[in-house]
């Protein structure tokens, strides 16, 4: 038997499909009888490779008791080292120690070259250090992940921004990772409305067992709603300010900008966050004075009050 003709098989097979098996054997310019002998041979080494009746009789690789080793390309071999890496930093909580035992375990039986390639990615990449955020339990995500799979509708308790809990009732539809927060968009049947979720608070987690009709939610995807959600719920501010500089030296991205003379000019900076605007407007470094809002000016003030206790 050719090694490289069942490793070929086992590569067509890892495609989430099923092939019929007059098509495998054109692929791989042999008889249905040898696909039938192929296929045995890949079950005897341990993956779980189904056949269906008919006329063409069809093959796919299934689940089975326990994970056989994966076919990968070079290219997929990488993509997979360089995201465990990425996994390793990760706010999920108690994944990093799992990515690393994987990333060993794969970078041990990496061919040479694709070593190299993965080294040579990790060594001129610079990551951001991690900055604190909530830790998501794994397991939660794994149980998310397959409700929305199987569009199987989940209960669970929830606690609010304010620290109201409550019992929820919801048809999930994606899992949405934003920076260093997981979400779950999902209808909620009480409100009868799309809601997202912080996966942090939720608790007490359980699939119902029922399966729901797949529904889409306004606009494009749930990446986009998400963030348009998180947008709609912050506080917005829009700052209006004088700065002492030409209107030459401050970047049109900042807002709509207004000449006054050669030295002066208005700004009108909108943002989410009053920390923004006041870090946008001290890294100008110019002279300026706050007209709106006036929750900006007291912000300032009291971040003023504090950097001069810190300098003694």
């Amino acid at each position: 038997m050719s090694e490289s003709r069942l490793l070929a098989l086992l590569s067509l097979l890892q495609t989430p499909r099923e092939w019929p098996g007059g098509e495998l054997a054109d692929r791989l310019g042999v008889s249905r009888r040898t696909i039938r002998r192929d296929v045995e041979r890949l079950r005897d080494l341990g993956y779980p490779v189904e056949a269906s009746m008919g006329s063409e009789g069809g093959y796919r690789l299934v689940a089975g008791m326990a994970m056989p080793p994966l076919l990968l390309d070079d290219e997929e071999a990488v993509a997979i080292t360089v995201g465990l890496a990425t996994a390793a930093r990760q706010p999920v909580q108690g994944i990093e120690e799992a990515s690393v035992r994987a990333l060993a375990k794969l970078e041990q039986v990496l061919p040479s070259r694709l070593r190299y390639r993965v080294r040579s990615l990790s060594g001129a990449t610079v990551p951001m250090p991690a900055i604190g955020g909530p830790e998501v339990d794994p397991e939660q995500l794994t149980v998310l992940a397959v409700a929305v799979e199987n569009r199987e509708r989940v209960r669970f308790g929830y606690r609010s921004n304010d620290g109201t809990a409550a019992t929820r009732l919801v048809d999930p539809h994606r899992l949405v990772a934003a920076g260093r927060r997981w979400y779950l968009l999902g209808h909620d049947l009480d409100r009868d409305d799309w809601r997202i979720f912080r996966i942090d608070r939720i608790g007490d987690l359980r699939p119902t067992g029922a399966r729901v009709t797949p529904r889409e939610p306004p606009g494009e995807g749930a990446a986009a709603y998400v963030e348009s959600r998180l947008y709609s719920l912050a506080p917005t501010y829009e700052a209006v300010v004088t700065l002492h500089t030409a209107v030459t030296e401050v970047i049109s991205a900042l807002g709509e900008v207004t000449e006054i003379d050669e030295r002066t000019c208005r700004l009108r900076m909108p943002a989410d966050t009053l920390d923004w605007l006041g870090f946008r407007l001290f890294t100008l470094g110019c002279e300026f004075e706050v007209h709106e809002p006036p929750e900006l000016a007291a912000h300032l003030r009291a971040l003023a009050a504090r950097l001069t206790r810190a300098a003694g």
